[in-house]
């Protein structure tokens, strides 16, 4: 049976996963119906998606399965958390989003004044988010 601590992780990395996904979620019932579009077995209720973004649940191995598929995210990933390195210790990396590596591998092929330009926008709009959530 998970810990608390274990369920309240899992909870961490679907959010995370569900935050970098192709489209917003709203809560426990845009989760429910979306991951019910997406399952071929029995769906879920709202209350299990509740369940699963609180802290209090984590689902059977074919509904992480579902959601891996769902989110482009790794089964033991999304179960887990990161894998450990050889040193036994893990590597606390997210896994990016196939929209994310996509973004990057474009930026790469920019040519060098232009992939020059990207970087500056980002460095300033993330330091522009950070002074923002500072003044919060």
């Amino acid at each position: 049976m998970p810990t608390a601590q274990e369920k309240a992780a899992f909870s961490e990395r679907l959010k995370f996963a569900l935050r970098n996904s192709d489209r917003p979620i709203k809560g426990a019932t845009d989760l429910a119906r979306l991951f019910n579009l997406q399952h071929r077995w029995v769906g879920i209720a709202v209350q299990s998606a509740h369940k699963w973004l609180n802290g209090l649940a984590i689902p059977t191995a074919d509904k992480i399965a579902t959601l891996a598929k769902w989110l482009n995210v790794s089964e033991h990933w999304l179960h887990y958390g990161p894998p450990p390195d050889e040193s036994g210790q893990t590597t606390g990396e997210h896994p990016s989003s196939a929209k994310t590596r996509l973004l990057m591998e474009k930026i790469e092929r920019l040519p060098e004044g232009k992939a020059h330009f990207v970087k500056e926008l980002v460095t300033y709009l993330a330091g522009s988010l950070q002074g923002a959530a500072r003044s919060l």
